[in-house]
């Protein structure tokens, strides 16, 4: 077998394949017993047919075209390979010239893992934030706590800040009422700014059973683009108020939380707890500027059938969360006001992003000679299936070795990013 490459594009590359006989005379034979399974001679049963008796049955071109499929089929990924190329999908291909017997020439084109340029990895340049944890925030905790053991009686009285009212509305464009904008029987917190500027301030000082409409504009920077900056009218039935009775913030309260002996200790646990997630979160931050400055600072060619491949498990994870709400992607689309032009232009941004994250972060475990060894990675399918012990469907799937190829992929990735983070802090 002879090979010749031609580079398209950094990701993209044909190459020439050339067979001579003795590369057809395998395939031949190959041909030549499939076929023979596949015929029907009198006095053999299906299958058992002799090849050398099924060579006199079977048409010349019958034969020749099978052969040159085995051939093409068993030598392309061989000829990627001795051109140190890695297709990324099987290669398309095109037979240009046939001799049976002689020789069998193709072209066969396929988007390959590109060459990566690897900048300088160890000064990125990005810093690791610190974590502070101050009085605020908890105090914010605590007035959580306090709100979610909180005592509720109705109130015989006007609604007030810090009340909490049952309600009917339905919101209004033009005349006309908008998706999301209506609900039944809605809890709300006064002074909770769970609604937009001016709705839970033009319900304080009603009273149980008053029928009443709120003028209101959205914010400019609204999410939903159909309703960002209008002008609407919510018309609201007040149906009760309930004062809301918090406990005090004491050692008392800290008692009924936990297994605390005083305030003192609920808040040293709480500041414990608020460190370490901030700490995470920070840290996941970290990595991900990391990335994207390892992508700046080296040269990436991100293949189309990457980013594609991206732009479905985004589009599919979006689906699945809209699906969840009671919507298509459609739905949702229509809901935040963006046209699906406008939703695979800054969709696609993002899968190049991670497609080129990707590949830098190969690259460097590659380069670091970064990798898990099979035990780990066995310990690690070992606690999925306890993780997943009431899904068959599940378990099953850690018997596929490309689920299990796919698990070490990421545990490599997961211990090149910690390499990242170990040489930049």
């Amino acid at each position: 077998m002879k090979t010749k490459s031609k580079k398209l594009s950094d990701s993209r590359v044909e190459i020439t394949v050339t067979l001579d006989a003795k590369d057809l005379k395998g395939a031949a034979e190959k041909a030549l017993e499939k076929l023979s399974k596949e015929l029907r001679v009198e006095g053999f049963r299906k299958g058992k047919v002799p090849t050398e008796v099924a060579r006199k049955f079977i048409p010349e071109n019958d034969l020749n075209a099978e052969t040159a499929d085995i051939a093409v089929r068993t030598t392309v990924i061989a000829a990627f390979t001795e051109s140190s190329k890695q297709p990324l999908v099987l290669p398309s291909v095109n037979i240009t010239k046939y001799v049976p017997g002689e020789m069998l020439e193709y072209v066969a084109t396929a988007d390959i893992i590109p060459e990566v340029k690897l900048g300088d990895y160890k000064k990125l340049g990005v810093k690791l934030p610190e974590v502070k944890v101050g009085e605020k925030e908890i105090s914010g905790v605590l007035d959580n706590l306090a709100a979610s053991m909180a005592e509720k009686k109705v109130a015989k009285r006007a609604a007030k800040l810090d009340d909490e009212v049952i309600i009917d509305f339905v919101g209004k464009k033009d005349g006309k009422p908008f998706n999301g904008g209506s609900a039944k029987d809605y809890k709300l917190t006064l002074g909770s700014k769970t609604f937009i500027p001016g709705f839970e301030d033009g319900i304080v000082g009603h009273e149980s059973g008053d029928n009443f409409v709120l003028d209101l504009t959205f914010p400019k920077d609204y999410g939903v683009k159909d309703l960002a900056g209008a002008k609407t009218t919510f018309e609201v039935l007040l149906k009760q108020v309930n004062e809301v009775i918090k406990p005090t913030i004491d050692d008392e309260m800290a008692k009924k939380v936990g297994p605390f002996k005083d305030l003192k200790s609920l808040k040293e646990d709480i500041k414990k707890n608020l460190t370490a997630q901030a700490e995470h979160q920070n840290t996941e931050k970290f990595k991900n500027d990391l990335v994207i400055a390892l992508v700046k600072k080296s040269t990436v060619p991100a293949p189309d059938v990457l980013i594609d491949d991206q732009m479905r498990v985004i589009r599919d994870d979006l689906t699945r969360n809209a699906a969840s709400q009671g919507l298509s992607f459609e739905d949702y689309l229509a809901r935040a006001g963006e046209t699906l032009e406008n939703w695979e232009k800054e969709a696609r941004k993002v899968a190049e992003q991670r497609v080129k994250g990707s590949l830098v972060l190969q690259n460097l475990a590659i380069k670091e000679k970064i990798t898990v060894s099979d035990d780990v990675v066995a310990a690690k399918i070992a606690e999925l299936r306890d993780v997943y012990k009431k899904s068959p469907e599940a378990l099953k799937s850690l018997k596929d070795p490309n689920v299990k190829m796919d698990i070490k992929n990421r545990m490599i990735i997961e211990k090149t990013l910690d390499y990242l983070v170990k040489v930049n802090k």
